[in-house]
């Protein structure tokens, strides 16, 4: 938004004795032309007797002539300016076909009218050396006039110069710097002798700390809020008319430059210029500065330093409550980001997948880890996979010990993604070596693994007889691309080597029967612990498998070893080198049925036939034998594009895991060899913490680890702000027509406690019961936070979007919650809400408040006592997202004190009717606060405005006399259309060509005035404060090829009258225009706030009533829809 500042000039003239003055012109009011909006302007001239004419020059700017009839001993001028710094894209113009590439030609009449300011200068030897190296071939105007300024610039140093005057180009070429003056003097001399018109201008320059410090070697701005006299150039283009150049900078004119004066000649745009009828000593004096009269909250700035440290100061508060209720809350999130660099790349909008997507991702784990938990270990795990995706996504994860204990000692022996570290298969065997020594593994059965010869034979023979395998040409890309690799590194390559692992109380590894007796991998593109042949190892009944089930998330745990040594010790010895510091014996499971016989000792055993000391197979099983003691799981070292990649295989045990974990270390630190661990994680255990970095169509997803107080968590969630915009990943998007959004990913945040056991919801049900009702109660808390696809089918709907009796059911089941101090056990709590959480396809996950994770039966990773709140956007600055965090605390904060327990109110379809429009969301917002206010808990309604003014922006507004007229965006539910068929499968379109503004008035009277939409009456609804209305305008945008109702046409550009039934006409109005109001059709997105801001201001226009006496057409309004106004039903 703007930002309103004061500008105060003074320039004083002391003499040493009284003068008499000549006549005094000053040049000190803003330009007709100017852009900036001024909203006062003052001039005083002292001494006090002295006469003022305001005149105009031949260029039509403003003088203040000024006599002076007595002797005086001063005089002194003074300028006080207040104007909204309201964004302005120096690029927003028009050029004429004429004039679309430089160097162009102006018409006979407009080089008459522009003569004077294509005066060409002299042209000395080093002005000619400047002209001659510019580049001179034709191109795009626009980008001709970047490169002529950008020369100026690099030819001239800017120095601060005293003196009066200006120098001459040569003079300026010559010394190699000079004033702004002098630049700006240079650029009008070399603009005139390319046949372009060129004048001086004389204004004012505003610049303002910039909220955000650029990325990598960007000029940060000024360290103070700075204004100056200035001087830059004006270019005359066909169709586009005088465009500011500024040669100091080398940058457009925009906001901060407010034109004083522009002429041919910088001697009558001099700011102040007059004299004395005799000499005397004169005394000079200059003064300038500029204040901020109103900064307004905004998205790269929400909070001034005041209001974000009283903030946190009642998020303190709030700990102090959660922590003396003993609630035990810690509090994670899902936050997503995206690319700002390639912001069009489809990997940053639709597909999950692509680009440099992985290596952004690895290098932000990495920063992260540095931050946040440097003892932890990186692990390149595989993600989700869903239908009609080719290859599973991968996963990037950091874990480490609650208890301090590194996990991982040196971060640089884990290799980055993408760096060829020139590792083949020689380096994998080398690795399994010296790993199974440290492991003390006997009889290791470590293997080769190569691609599958007989299958990639067979796919040769099918290929057409006109291509070569090398050059496949088939469609498919990845098989395409597969089989090339295939057979360039041929089918006796070595791709990894296998090392059957697992651990029985002890690490064990042994042969694997194959039927050819080698391993070959099963065809595809993932790792190759992915692709091991398990399905031809022999035959075995479920029981002698080897599977052990994963502990209770309830059970208890012992702490785990603090060191490893190794070699380790073989089991059964009386010392063993392992030192575990209070640690449990590692649990087993029983291997009676495989082989080692029942009631053996941990240690050695009395071997059976075919089967060691240990219990492991060391002989085939005969025909039909139920094969017991095979190790069944395995360990791979896979070298891949030159970084050795390790595969770890499952292990049950965490204390175990960890021990392999500083094995691999310990082997890459020996060998010199940077590793990239993947595979299997750890189990799922309380004693171990992790973040991720995953990706989601369009974004790069962060699952940050919980914490548990708020000064916590906003630590943590500024350093993730900061480190990914070191990586250029950013919180926010900007639309074509200037929206600015979220990331698009959403901002989930998940709710629980250190363990299952801790979580307050599991503790305490009722506490869920509160959340619900009072989230369905409060629709604010469903929009005011939310993204821009919202509705029953969105990711994240509200329980009563789709069906009107969900609120009967939903009052049922907290109704048959137990009694708070009644003991629950966990799985009725997920019983009772699971089948009412859902959204319209039963879906568990996409719903407004997931409780998946909080002890579902689904298995263990989802009995972890949690709740996801799904409903959140990204917000742009991470202090914005620290204060939705604390909104929340509060809320768990207070129904832990006090549940509560109002009935569920039945919205039906004010939902999408009252609750999409921003005067009713932040009403509803307002009972929000007032009810934790009314439990003791106060949030001041200022920390939310900068949510309020990024979800629902200012579009414009109008004032005239005593009434005036404001736009504002409004939310719009897409609806999901029926399925297509796409590349993939069957694809889900929205149609998103619907949108929605608010129109809100002041001071009317509605038996006089009315507020008419392109001619039809607008349904405003009284808010409460006399002469105060509101309504939702519906309209549709743009016309998609697939929507609801294709026949219905655009409604745009959108015309507000406000309409005087006395006088049947309208005394004011406005224009919204849907896109661009000349027609531009911008091609590049929005580069930052400001450029977005200036895309939406370019689109409305304060004026464009209708004309002319005419009576609006009156429509009934939907008894559904009261306060909607819906343009497609106006024929």
């Amino acid at each position: 938004m703007a930002i309103r500042v004061a500008l105060t000039h003074k320039t004083s003239y002391r003499y040493a004795t009284p003068a008499l003055l000549g006549a005094q012109v000053v040049r000190l009011r803003p330009a007709p032309h100017t852009r900036t909006p001024v909203l006062s302007y003052s001039l005083r001239i002292e001494p006090r007797e002295h006469f003022l004419n305001w005149q105009q020059d031949p260029q039509g700017n403003f003088l203040a002539r000024i006599v002076v009839p007595e002797r005086t001993n001063v005089f002194s001028v003074s300028v006080d300016l207040v104007v909204d710094l309201e964004a302005i894209n120096p690029f927003d113009f028009f050029v004429d076909e004429s004039a679309d590439k430089c160097p162009f030609v102006y018409s006979p009449q407009l080089m008459r009218e522009l003569a004077p300011y294509l005066v060409k200068g002299e042209r000395g030897a080093i002005f000619r050396a400047l002209m001659s190296q510019l580049d001179l071939k034709p191109r795009v105007t626009v980008d001709f006039l970047v490169d002529v300024n950008r020369a100026v610039r690099e030819a001239v140093d800017y120095v601060i110069r005293m003196e009066p005057g200006v120098q001459t180009p040569e003079e300026t070429l010559e010394k190699g710097r000079g004033s702004c003056r002098d630049s700006s003097w240079l650029l009008v001399h070399v603009l005139r002798e390319l046949g372009i018109a060129a004048r001086f201008v004389s204004g004012y320059l505003i610049q303002l700390v910039a909220d955000q410090k650029p990325i990598g070697e960007g000029a940060a701005g000024p360290e103070a809020d700075f204004t100056d006299l200035h001087a830059w150039v004006e270019a005359y283009v066909p169709g586009a008319g005088w465009i500011g150049l500024d040669p100091t900078s080398g940058l457009f004119a925009a906001e901060g430059h407010i034109p004083l004066a522009c002429s041919p000649e910088p001697s009558s745009a001099a700011p102040i210029e007059g004299g004395l009828f005799e000499k005397i000593e004169t005394e000079f004096e200059f003064e300038m500065k500029v204040e901020r009269v109103i900064d307004r909250p905004r998205v790269t700035k929400p909070y001034t330093e005041e209001e974000w440290q009283a903030l946190v100061a009642a998020g303190i508060e709030v700990d102090r409550r959660l922590f003396e209720g003993d609630v035990r809350l810690t509090m994670g999130g899902e936050p997503t980001f995206v690319s700002s660099k390639e912001p069009d790349a489809p990997e940053w909008n639709t597909a999950a997948m692509g680009g440099n997507k992985q290596e952004m991702g690895d290098r932000l784990l990495r920063r992260l880890h540095d931050a946040w938990q440097p003892g932890g270990f990186l692990f390149h795990g595989q993600g989700k996979w869903y239908p009609g995706e080719q290859l599973p996504r991968w996963a990037l994860s950091c874990f480490f010990r609650h208890d301090g204990v590194p996990t991982w000692q040196d971060p640089s022996l884990i290799a980055l993604a993408g760096s060829n570290q020139g590792h083949g298969p020689e380096h994998a065997a080398r690795f399994l070596e010296r790993l199974t020594q440290l492991l003390s593994l006997e009889q290791p059965g470590t293997m080769p693994a190569y691609e599958d010869a007989w299958y990639y034979l067979w796919r040769e023979r099918r290929l057409p007889t006109n291509v070569d395998p090398l050059e496949s040409k088939l469609d498919e890309p990845f098989e395409r691309e597969r089989l090339t690799r295939i057979f360039r590194q041929g089918l006796n390559k070595v791709v990894g080597y296998v090392l059957p692992l697992a651990h029985w109380g002890g690490w064990v590894s042994g042969r694997w029967f194959l039927r050819d007796e080698h391993c070959f991998l099963i065809p595809g593109d993932s790792a190759a612990g992915f692709r091991l042949p398990l399905d031809s190892q022999p035959w075995a009944e479920m029981q002698d498998r080897g599977h052990e089930p994963p502990l209770d998330p309830f059970a208890p745990r012992a702490p785990l070893p603090r060191h490893y040594q190794f070699p380790v010790g073989p089991r059964g010895a009386q010392a063993s080198p392992q030192v575990f510091s209070g640690a449990a014996e590692p649990r087993t499971f029983d291997r009676g049925r495989a082989g080692a016989g029942v009631g053996a000792s941990p240690g050695a055993r009395a071997p059976q036939s075919g089967f060691d000391a240990l219990g492991v197979r060391r002989s085939a099983p005969t025909a039909f034998e139920s094969a017991s003691g095979i190790v069944r799981t395995a360990l791979v070292a896979e070298p891949r594009n030159g970084i050795l990649c390790i595969f770890m295989p499952p292990v049950a045990s965490l204390e175990a895991y960890l021990e392999l974990v500083a094995a691999i270390e310990l082997t890459a630190k020996e060998l010199g060899m940077p590793v990239q661990l993947e595979g299997y994680p750890p189990p799922e255990d309380p004693r171990l913490g992790n973040f991720k970095v995953t990706p989601d169509p369009g974004v790069i997803e962060v699952n940050v680890p919980p914490v548990r107080s708020f000064p916590e968590l906003v630590k943590q969630t500024e350093v993730l702000y900061d480190e990914a915009r070191s990586e250029h990943l950013v919180a926010e998007k900007f639309e074509l027509d200037g929206a600015h959004i979220g990331s698009g990913g959403g901002n989930h945040f998940v709710m629980g406690g250190a363990t299952a056991a801790d979580s307050p919801f599991l503790r305490r049900p009722d506490l869920l019961a509160s959340l619900l009702a009072f989230w369905h109660n409060h629709p604010a808390l469903s929009f005011l936070f939310s993204g821009r696809f919202i509705g029953p089918t969105s990711q994240a709907p509200r329980t009563d979007e789709a069906r009107d009796d969900t609120v009967h059911e939903l009052q049922l089941a907290i109704s048959r919650l137990p009694a708070r101090g009644v003991d629950c056990p966990p799985w009725l709590v997920d019983r009772i809400f699971r089948n009412l959480l859902v959204d319209v396809t039963g879906n568990t996950h996409r719903t407004e408040i997931c409780i998946d994770k909080l002890y579902s039966p689904d298995g263990p990773t989802g009995r972890l006592g949690l709740v996801e709140l799904r409903s959140f956007e990204m917000p742009p600055h991470a202090r914005m997202s620290s204060a939705t965090q604390l909104l929340i605390r509060a809320c768990l904060a207070s129904f832990w004190e006090q549940p509560y327990q109002q009935p569920l109110v039945k919205w039906g379809t004010q939902v999408h009717d009252r609750f999409l429009l921003p005067y009713f969301v932040d009403l509803d917002f307002q009972d929000v606060l007032g009810e934790l206010s009314r439990r003791g808990i106060s949030l001041d309604p200022a920390w939310f405005k900068p949510h309020f003014e990024f979800r629902f922006p200012m579009l414009g507004s109008v004032v005239k006399d005593t009434t005036q007229l404001e736009l504002r965006g409004a939310l719009e539910p897409w609806n999901v259309l029926g399925e297509e068929s796409s590349g993939g499968g069957q694809a889900r379109y929205v149609d998103s060509s619907l949108e929605r503004v608010q129109v809100r008035v002041f001071g009317v009277a509605p038996e006089r005035h009315l507020i008419a939409v392109n001619g039809i009456e607008a349904p405003l609804i009284p808010t409460g404060t006399r002469g105060e209305y509101v309504c939702g305008v519906r309209y549709r945008a743009w016309q998609p090829p697939s929507c609801l109702h294709p026949t219905i046409g655009t409604h745009g550009p959108l015309r507000f009258d406000l309409y005087d039934r006395w006088n049947q006409r309208a005394i004011a109005g406005a224009t919204y225009h849907v896109v661009h109001a000349g027609g531009r059709a911008n091609v590049d997105r929005p580069v930052n706030a400001a450029a977005a801001e200036g895309r939406r201001i370019a689109r409305f226009n304060g004026f464009g009533h209708s004309q002319g006496t005419f009576s609006p057409r009156q429509v009934r309004t939907n008894p559904d829809f009261p306060m909607t106004l819906d343009l497609r039903w106006i024929q």
